[in-house]
């Protein structure tokens, strides 16, 4: 009874203890506050009691001197899970402070007890994450020394007369020639092969780089529209089946009156008939407003599931064309806009035509033949539609989409057509694609009409027939005059879907190739095509025998090109001008495709990349700079979200354009037009740098990155390639400008789509020195190889 009376003093104590733990994390920078709480005065516990005996000590013999080891376990897990914040200090997480805080009187009260949490030995758990995250350090610094430049013999000065570099033969396959030699397994720490390229290889089992993306399959977003639809559908045909149904109220309703309630006059007769037609129409209005909303819903949900597919897949197919797939968005709203026409409602209807038809046979067989030869004229009109209007409906849009295109460039060259006064040049090449898509739309249009009115005129007549024809079976008795006239009524509803078809059969034919358009697009696209996750590269650079003709021409723009870079290199592409300097840049990013050959990205062929993958671990700044409305932080940081904003601060840093920021009136939050404005284009070129550089690229590739800045901003720029080069980025720089050429190890020199010298910048220099090549004059300018 005498150690339960001594509890309470410690319970005090405790509590200020995990109070005063607690609020270490908040000051890492003040270890000593940790080492030294005001738990001090705590009298140690007493001697004769060891840890081990502690813990045999039943509950019920000596319950105040068990949370004696929770204490010590509660303020460890305190120190160690601070040290995990502090991975640049391992002395601070091997020898924690905590090791001098004497421990506390075995004097604690039961509430403290039940205070503290039941887990046992957290404080041992955060040792081996610690461990884990310097294992993988190890391997990943290893196969950066093999690209040391003291571990790397330089070639000499190669003078190359249309052929590659690199030797070995070539295997043309399906996605360009391969370089038939030997790769040497890979060092990652995945596995084991030939060919893994640092990457893992091909064996090792089940690693982080074995893990594939999921798969972008555009054409199942197809297969999941097209489902859409087909499951709408299916609702909306059997409210058309019900409100096709009730829309032979009206003629019953005429039957029996004219038959019954005229001849009997039997008032509670026509009250009954009214009230139950009356019921039935609003039944059938109801029904078709329900089968109207379903089909708004439905086109709205094939929009949502195809409109980013198609976004997506256009701007890939656009590497290979002039940027026509981008039109498909048009196509897109064809769709829409047919799915909620009545265009489509009448080809709903139309299957009901058979019912009507069968109801007209019951009333007398010979008004159910003149409906039966009515509808048959009436498809061979639709046939004859089809193929009158089919050529002018097609020539029509492709003129239009050629307008289209014509006013998208308008739109990018505004400021080039007002500068200039282009503004009635670029109105006439408009205006004639328009005025050719009119000429053709005039054109299917004057058929399209004069077949509608043919088959409407069709229409009218058989129901004048119907009703002469009917009146003679009238009196000779065959059918009375309640059913002549609920048989022409029905005969109107059966060939009304037909009508209907006709007219807006143009609507039919547009959305037919709308959608073979998308179909095409999505299906073929490359982005169906799963590509593995690989590892983050390196920086090598290996581009094999690259042969480029642009799409429709016969020009060869390049031919022959290959070379190759280590990890850390940087080689700067000079030429005169129409060399094929861009060109080359492009291909070395992926905007577009090479004829023949290929560029390797870590001995990956750049279209075997994963595309997002791939375009985090580069950087491009092209020649023709182009921001997108937003803040100079999202054009930075690539218009993405989920981004830290260190990253962005980071690479504003490394291209030297963090003053320049800053110096503007909202410094990162500055809105930038689709123009550039407010910024100049000096001060774009460096913003666009800076989007270069985000996300730490292990290849950056620079197109005439100087030809827009001012002194200040060309030593900023030089200041950014030296920096670049000391984190071991592969730069890749195009430029007509020598002063560049200090930073560079590499010079290659393009002439007329060919490589002419390639090699170390010394030995390049006095190559084109020898040949009478003088840089005094501060640009390249007619380059002649002899």
């Amino acid at each position: 009874m005498e150690e339960p009376a001594r509890r309470p003093e410690p319970e005090i104590l405790e509590r200020k203890t995990p109070s005063t733990l607690q609020d270490e994390p908040g000051k890492q920078d003040q270890p000593s506050a940790r080492v030294e709480p005001p738990t001090q005065e705590i009298r140690p516990p007493s001697p004769r009691i060891s840890e081990p005996a502690q813990r045999a000590v039943s509950p019920k013999e000596e319950p105040a001197r068990k949370p004696e080891p929770a204490i010590l376990e509660r303020k460890t897990p305190s120190t160690l899970q601070d040290a995990p914040a502090k991975q640049d200090q391992p002395s601070a997480r091997v020898e924690p402070p905590t090791q001098e805080i004497r421990p506390p009187s075995p004097r604690i009260s039961e509430p403290t007890q039940r205070a503290l949490p039941p887990r046992e030995e957290p404080a041992r758990k955060p040792e081996p994450e610690i461990l884990e995250r310097k294992t993988p350090n190890a391997p990943k610094d290893a196969p950066g020394k093999q690209h040391e430049p003291s571990a790397r013999v330089e070639p000499p000065t190669q003078e190359m007369k249309n052929k590659p570099v690199l030797p070995g033969v070539t295997i043309e396959g399906d996605r360009g020639p391969l370089l038939a030699r030997e790769v040497p397994g890979g060092g990652g720490p995945t596995g084991t092969g030939k060919g893994g390229g640092g990457g893992g290889g091909n064996g090792g089992g089940g690693g982080a780089f074995h893990k594939r993306l999921g798969p972008v399959d555009l054409s199942a977003s197809l297969t999941a529209g097209l489902r859409a639809v087909k499951k709408n559908l299916i609702a909306v045909m059997i409210f058309t089946i019900a409100t096709n149904v009730l829309v032979l109220a009206i003629p019953v309703y005429l039957f029996q009156i004219s038959d019954r309630v005229l001849t009997s006059r039997s008032v509670d007769t026509l009250v009954m008939l009214t009230i139950v037609i009356v019921g039935a129409v609003i039944l059938q209005s109801v029904f078709d407003a329900i089968r109207r909303f379903i089909l708004m819903r439905t086109a709205v949900e094939v929009a949502a599931q195809l409109g980013g597919p198609i976004l997506s897949a256009a701007a890939r197919a656009s590497l290979h064309s002039n940027g026509r797939e981008y039109q498909t968005l048009g196509d897109l709203q064809q769709l829409r806009t047919f799915l909620v026409s009545a265009t489509l409602l009448s080809l709903l209807d139309a299957p009901m035509a058979p019912l009507f038809m069968l109801a007209i046979f019951l009333i007398h067989p010979d008004l159910g033949f003149i409906v039966v030869a009515t509808a048959l004229l009436l498809l061979a009109i639709t046939l004859a539609n089809q193929r009158a209007t089919a050529k002018p409906f097609g020539e029509a849009n492709t003129s239009q989409t050629k307008a289209n295109l014509h006013v998208d460039s308008m739109s990018r060259n505004s400021q080039i057509i007002n500068a200039l006064a282009m503004i009635p040049e670029a109105v006439w090449i408009w205006g004639k694609d328009t005025g050719n898509s009119l000429r053709w739309q005039v054109i299917a249009q004057d058929r399209n009409i004069a077949f509608a009115s043919l088959s409407k005129g069709v229409r009218l007549l058989t129901q004048v027939i119907m009703l002469g024809w009917g009146a003679y079976l009238a009196i000779e008795g065959s059918v009375t005059g309640g059913m002549v006239i609920a048989a022409s009524i029905v005969a109107g509803r059966a060939l009304g879907p037909i009508e209907g078809a006709i007219e807006g059969w143009n609507q039919v034919v547009q959305s037919r190739a709308a959608f073979g358009r998308i179909s095409a697009l999505l299906k073929e696209s490359p982005l169906n095509f799963e590509r593995l996750k690989l590892p983050r590269p390196e920086g090598r650079l290996d581009v094999e025998r690259l042969l480029f003709v642009p799409q429709g021409t016969k020009r060869v723009v390049l031919n022959g090109i290959g070379f190759g870079l280590e990890a850390g290199d940087s080689l700067a592409i000079i030429g005169n001008s129409g060399a094929g300097k861009t060109t080359l840049g492009k291909m070395l990013v992926g905007s577009i495709l090479p004829t023949s050959g290929s560029v390797r990205l870590d001995l990956m062929d750049l279209r075997n990349w994963d595309q997002r993958q791939f375009g985090e671990s580069i950087g491009y700044l092209p020649q023709d700079v182009q921001l997108f409305p937003g803040s100079i932080k999202a054009n930075i940081a690539r218009m993405r979200e989920d981004v830290d904003d260190g990253a962005i601060y980071e690479a504003a840093k490394l291209a030297d354009v963090h003053e320049l920021i800053a110096s503007l009136p909202h410094g990162y939050e500055t809105f930038v037009a689709a123009d550039g404005a407010p910024l100049s284009g000096g001060q774009k070129q460096r913003i666009a740098l800076a989007r270069a550089f985000f996300g730490s690229p292990k290849l950056v590739v620079l197109d005439e990155p100087n030809s827009n800045l001012d002194t200040g901003g060309e030593l900023a720029l030089s200041r950014a390639l030296q920096q670049a080069k000391e984190q071991k980025i592969t730069m890749v720089t195009i430029t007509q400008r020598p002063a560049l050429l200090q930073t560079v190890d590499k010079i290659l020199v393009l002439v007329n789509g060919t490589v002419a010298l390639f090699g170390l910048r010394q030995d390049v220099l006095q190559a084109l020195a020898a040949r009478g090549m003088s840089l005094d004059g501060g640009h390249f300018a007619n380059i002649q190889v002899k």
